[in-house]
């Protein structure tokens, strides 16, 4: 497991979440019943502490059809299904990966692979039952990988994605407005339905060029990391202003891209950002069995957070997760989507 963060609160609204894995294969029996297990045994941890809830990551590569039923079934038969956990859906920009390997002809049937099945199932829930009923506990989508390679691809002019056939990877705004795209329909047809909607929150600002920032702005409802907005005042000020949700995760950053002392969260947290903190591969850059309760403790200690300020990062963290209604408003109050004070329950948020 490559990311475990948590909820983490324990009179305050909850913490950011989130538990990133690198998937293994659903059809291999034993990667899969080893993935299992661990996740049961964390899962026992939630139940004890009623005051985490994560949303963890699956991966769906886009790589032939039937992934999306593989892994429905092994959520379905591991049951790993628990009121104190969501999923989200991280998709690993690896097209020419798999270009290369023949498993693709063009990035549409990239997407295809990954979006076919879901509006087929909204459509017609008895084409797979259990794809159907996993969807009910998928809050989003992600979009990971390593942001500073080398991209090609950048003209004004870009083919649509059944020619797109180069052996390179789309540039990252060309997947983002596609990927967004195809949950915007998506979404509207499940909206019809009753059924839940998806939110977008990829990777973007950790490392490569800006206009990935600009690209999320466009399309995204939150982002992770997002540190390369201190390069881009006048950026910045736009994601204020829309109060786009950022996941920072500090510890990590410190370890790869920009040291600690550095760290853009604490200004983005005083200029009002809507941003939470996040934890990021904890088997390596942690030290204890709750990560992102490291990453409070280090944060309040170093930078000497307030009590209020604390309280706040974990209200933003609630704002920016998929978990439903119900959960929000038990933590921040019925009148949390209400803008400025009146959407702030200074009793349950402890927020002044």
């Amino acid at each position: 497991m490559r990311r475990f963060d948590r909820f983490n609160a324990k009179y305050n609204p909850l913490g950011q979440s989130v538990l990133r894995t690198v998937f293994l294969k659903t059809h291999n029996h034993i990667g899969g019943k080893y993935l299992a297990e661990v996740t049961q045994e964390v899962m026992g941890d939630l139940k004890e502490n009623k005051y985490s809830l994560v949303e963890w990551r699956l991966s769906v590569y886009g790589r032939d059809r039937h992934e999306w039923n593989r892994l429905a079934r092994w959520v379905t038969k591991n049951k790993l299904a628990s009121p104190e956990i969501r999923w989200m859906i991280q998709i690993p920009r690896l097209y020419s990966i798999y270009h290369k390997a023949g498993l693709v002809t063009c990035f549409q049937d990239m997407m295809t692979n990954i979006f076919e099945p879901l509006f087929r199932v909204t459509i017609d829930p008895s084409w797979d039952p259990e794809l159907h009923a996993f969807l009910n506990l998928v809050t989003g989508f992600d979009s990971v990988d390593d942001e500073s390679k080398h991209e090609g691809g950048r003209d004004a002019e870009v083919p649509l994605p059944e020619d797109w056939d180069s052996e390179h990877d789309p540039p990252y705004y060309y997947q983002m407005h596609f990927i967004a795209a195809n949950l915007k329909s998506l979404n509207l047809l499940r909206r019809t339905r009753g059924l839940r909607e998806f939110s977008f929150r990829p990777h973007s600002g950790e490392a490569g060029d800006i206009d990935h920032l600009a690209a999320c702005l466009l399309t995204s409802e939150s982002i992770n990391h997002g540190i390369n907005l201190r390069h881009l005042p006048a950026l910045e000020y736009v994601y204020y202003l829309a109060q786009i949700g950022l996941s920072v995760s500090p510890l990590s950053n410190h370890r790869l891209f920009v040291d600690y002392k550095s760290s853009p969260f604490l200004g983005f947290l005083r200029r009002g950002h809507n941003v939470t903190l996040s934890s990021d591969d904890p088997l390596i850059l942690h030290f204890t069995r709750d990560s992102l309760l490291e990453e409070y403790v280090i944060a309040a200690q170093v930078w000497k957070l307030s009590p209020p300020e604390i309280a706040e990062i974990m209200r933003n963290s609630l704002r920016i997760s998929g978990f439903e209604e119900p959960y929000k408003r038990h933590w921040q109050g019925p009148a949390h989507v209400a803008p400025g004070p009146r959407g702030n329950d200074i009793f349950r948020t402890n927020v002044p």
